[in-house]
């Protein structure tokens, strides 16, 4: 009889075990997108500080020297809307960073609401670039910060970092690169124009036949994660 209790015992405690482990892998799991070469500078428009689109001021090509066709950065904030609207980011496993043409590294909290107009948008990364973060209305919770490069520094250790491309050489369904257990990083390219070349990833990837936009890319990524990971 006392075996047979042992053994009842002993199964009991695999199966926490077991239940625990489950546990851990599932908060271990993160997904984490950098969107690299952001069009997000701001100029100086009489008194007024604005961000910098090629919709709004192409007469100031000229004065910066520079193609106003690749100021686009309403391409992030689609990006955003996209990332931290998705059922990922709501289940707390989505990070989400900013590399910027200009070298400046911006965190978003995954609590973060970005604004739905264009407008407002701009508006709020103006904000961001002057004061290097952003607080929460109602606390003293930084929503939006900028910090301090590399990247390297701000991603978790032995992580696996892939950049995506439509000119890289292998072209993989997104849900054969998702992890079970492990946080992985995933470079998107929030660019008008080009590829992401990038020195801190390991491999590039296609993940369609076709050239996406950012926005697309980033909600394939996203849905092939949460069928992964059973998000709903």
């Amino acid at each position: 009889m006392s075996d047979e209790s042992d053994h009842e015992e002993t199964k009991e405690k695999q199966k926490i075990i077991r239940l625990f482990n489950s546990r851990r892998n599932v908060e271990k799991r993160r997904l984490i997108v950098v969107l690299e070469n952001a069009s997000l500078e701001i100029v100086k428009i009489g008194k007024q500080y604005e961000l910098l689109n090629c919709d709004k001021h192409r007469h100031l090509a000229k004065k910066f020297k520079k193609d106003m066709s690749t100021c686009r950065p309403d391409i992030t904030h689609q990006c955003l809307l996209m990332l931290l609207d998705s059922p990922l980011n709501r289940a707390n496993l989505l990070q989400v960073y900013i590399h910027t043409e200009k070298n400046v590294l911006i965190e978003i909290n995954p609590q973060t609401r970005i604004p739905r107009t264009f407008e407002r948008f701009s508006g709020l990364m103006v904000q961001l670039l002057h004061r290097l973060s952003v607080h929460a209305s109602d606390g003293p919770q930084k929503l939006l910060r900028v910090i301090k490069n590399p990247i390297n520094n701000h991603l978790p250790v032995g992580c696996s970092k892939l950049t995506m491309s439509f000119n890289a050489p292998l072209c993989k369904d997104v849900k054969t690169l998702v992890p079970d257990d492990k946080p992985i990083v995933f470079v998107i390219g929030a660019m008008a124009h080009g590829s992401v070349d990038v020195d801190y990833t390991e491999k590039s990837y296609s993940i369609s036949s076709y050239p996406l936009s950012a926005a697309l890319a980033c909600a394939k990524v996203c849905t092939a994660f949460e069928q992964a990971w059973g998000i709903e």
